[in-house]
């Protein structure tokens, strides 16, 4: 199979790859992903615009200076009703998402890019649809003590490979999407990529 970059520092999607037999290799796009948001938000552009928007952003950049090698770019937002919710910046942060998401059905997107040469030659956009169980203020207090500083971090809110599968009444999608990667399509295109 075709050896691939990985514009990401995370460590869950690396391991996605692995686990589905893509060999690849960790060149984070340190892009600054606040003002790009800010700026499509003010345009009107919904969640699942910026999702992509930024998945391509983060494989275009380490594209340009990586020649005809195929480099992935992924991102994954919140849709809850309309409104955009990104990675929280500190816990009373977490802790404001989650009563948000409170007994409310929302969408995980995932978008994911493949950049040769600095441009884009194929993306994709996954969703899936995530009902939260209502829970007291408490009870989320006590979920968010579980959960490690690095991965509140790095994944949002909830960790749908560990403690946070219990905060759902229903998940209706595929697991990896929702942990950053819809992996089967990338790897069906990676195998017919000539």
């Amino acid at each position: 199979m075709v050896n691939i970059i990985l514009a990401s520092k995370s460590k869950v999607r690396e391991n996605i790859l692995k686990k589905n037999n893509i060999e690849c290799n960790v060149n984070p796009s340190n892009v600054d992903e606040e003002p790009v948001k800010e700026s499509l938000l003010r345009e009107g552009a919904t969640p699942e615009i910026i999702s992509k928007n930024l998945a391509e952003l983060k494989a275009n950049k380490v594209s340009q200076k990586m020649p005809d090698i195929l480099v992935l770019g992924a991102d994954s937002v919140i849709d809850l009703n309309g409104e955009l919710i990104s990675k929280p910046e500190s816990r009373e942060e977490a802790l404001d998402i989650l009563k948000k998401l409170n007994g409310q059905k929302h969408y995980l997107i995932s978008s994911v890019c493949i950049s040769k040469n600095g441009s884009m030659i194929w993306n994709y956009t996954d969703k899936a649809i995530l009902t939260m169980k209502n829970f007291s203020e408490n009870d989320l207090k006590q979920y968010l003590l579980k959960i490690t500083d690095e991965n509140l971090f790095a994944y949002n809110v909830y960790q749908i490979e560990g403690e946070g599968k219990k905060l759902f009444s229903s998940i209706d999608g595929d697991e990896n999407t929702i942990m950053g990667l819809p992996v089967k399509k990338i790897k069906e295109y990676i195998i017919n990529y000539k």
